[in-house]
């Protein structure tokens, strides 16, 4: 037989091992399943394995690594000393970047305020007054004073179970939170690193147009002086020689467009690195003395979504999008509270410690939502409907990544086609401006042809400068699509 003490104390306990059963249920709505990985094994259709080679300082042939490990720092592989150091300063003072890290640190300090709702609260008060009752009524203190000190001292405890896992869904809702966060700052790293690499090849692109205009324009003022000479003496007419300085003046026309723009590359860059306009480093990289990367590493299609920061991000706003829909379907379910109260009351302080001013309560409740004009219902709609646009944008989100990698593979592959054409033409156009020239001299061809050939040999050098650019610039892009970082080579 069970005694009449233990019989009672198994009834006080009941409700809590009940709550406490409840509480280490099954959470309400339903529980977060992350999207499958796609189901192709190439990124674009006839994957190319190998680019063609160029006789060209920029036309090393770059073999794709499939299924390899992405680099962390991928911007060495362009063997640049100078490249790193503005990488590294972007890095440090870039405040894009701070500013997404503390967004961080806020959603981690948001989640710990979401995790103490698992644990009741505590408060402690005192409060002391001078008071004096009525003569009409009864005395409060038992020496029959109307005038008196009061003093009050307690400790309230309260606490929610969570039942019916409304709080657990706020937790994993703040945690996706700080996923969504985490892959914004790797994003935000991503984009930074890569916009430095590419403005600083745009800055050598630019220097490398105008000196080579600058080249052009020296070369047909010379050939004007020639032509002005030989109208002297009868050699050439005046109509040869105004079509030279149309060249020399067209050749100086590209000029002023380059510069401006090397400006506006120059202050960009100097804004990623943190630094105001005047403050800009001093660039003179050159595009034929920098490393193409060779050997490159390309993820399989079914890593691409944890290497990727927007993908990521989007899983978890997708992930937190679940969660809320728990949240709603809690607030329609009963909540319960259990409170406690201890403390002492005493018209002296030195009294707050006798045990015959000492009070207590203990209370238990429990609270159904019946009628709220179907608000609850709504939300709980709402949440779904929320998840459902969350879904359709990790989809539209993982289909841009996979489309951005596909474009600047394909992109290589015509970069090195290009480079071969801009290179045949460049030296077409070289040897034909150098015997135009020589004809020119002996009489053989008209001024006007001449003007042809330079115009020709000054478009194809621009040319070819650009190409060898696209080649870099197109590798920058594919390391971007492929979301190389710090957490690719660790993933």
């Amino acid at each position: 037989m069970i005694s009449r003490t233990r019989r009672t104390a198994m009834l006080r306990a009941a409700p809590i091992a009940l709550l406490s059963a409840l509480s280490a249920g099954c959470a309400a709505g339903p529980n977060y399943t992350p999207p499958a990985p796609p189901k192709v094994s190439e990124f674009v259709a006839s994957q190319p394995t190998q680019t063609s080679q160029v006789a060209d300082p920029a036309g090393a042939a770059q073999t794709f690594d499939a299924g390899k490990t992405l680099p962390a720092e991928w911007w060495r592989l362009f063997a640049s000393p100078q490249i790193d150091a503005l990488v590294k300063e972007a890095i440090a003072n870039n405040p894009d970047l701070a500013a997404a890290q503390s967004a961080l640190a806020q959603s981690r300090e948001l989640l710990r305020v979401q995790r103490a709702a698992y644990l009741p609260t505590v408060d402690a008060s005192f409060n002391g007054s001078r008071n004096k009752t009525s003569a009409v009524i009864a005395p409060v203190l038992a020496d029959n004073a109307s005038i008196y000190n009061l003093y009050t001292a307690q400790v309230a405890i309260s606490y929610v179970p969570d039942v019916f896992g409304g709080v657990r869904r706020q937790v994993e809702a703040a945690k996706a939170q700080v996923q969504a966060a985490n892959a914004q700052v790797d994003a935000a790293y991503l984009t930074l690193t890569s916009n430095v690499v590419q403005t600083a090849l745009q800055v050598a692109s630019l220097r490398g147009q105008i000196a080579a205009n600058q080249d052009i324009i020296a070369a047909e003022t010379k050939l004007l002086d020639i032509l002005r000479l030989q109208e002297r003496v009868g050699e050439v007419s005046a109509a040869e020689v105004a079509a030279q300085e149309s060249a020399l003046a067209q050749a100086q026309q590209a000029v002023p467009p380059l510069t401006r723009q090397l400006a506006t590359e120059k202050d960009l860059l100097a804004i990623l690195l943190g630094r105001y306009p005047s403050e800009g480093p001093a660039v003179d990289l050159d595009i034929a003395s920098l490393q193409l990367p060779q050997n490159i590493p390309v993820s399989v299609p079914a890593a691409l979504a944890q290497h990727r920061p927007d993908v990521r991000a989007a899983e978890a706003n997708l992930h937190q999008a679940s969660a809320n829909i728990g949240v709603a379907a809690a607030a329609r379910l009963p909540s319960f509270n259990l409170t406690a109260n201890g403390g002492s009351n005493a018209d002296r302080i030195a009294q707050l410690t006798s045990a015959p001013n000492g009070f207590w309560s203990l209370a238990a409740g429990v609270a159904q939502p019946i009628f709220h004009g179907g608000a609850l219902l709504h939300q709980q709609r709402a949440a779904e409907a929320a998840y459902a646009q969350a879904l359709a944008q990790y989809r539209s989100t993982s289909l841009s990544a996979f489309q951005g990698v596909a474009d600047a593979l394909q992109a290589l592959q015509i970069d090195a086609d290009a480079l071969q054409l801009a290179v045949n033409a460049d030296r077409a156009a070289a040897r034909t401006l150098q015997l135009t020239e020589a004809r020119e001299r002996s009489g053989e061809v008209s001024a006007a042809a001449l003007y042809t050939a330079q115009q020709a040999a000054q478009q194809s050098r621009i040319a070819l400068i650009q190409a060898r650019t696209s080649r870099f610039t197109d590798t920058v892009a594919l390391f971007q699509a492929l979301g190389a970082g710090p957490w690719s080579a660790t993933s």
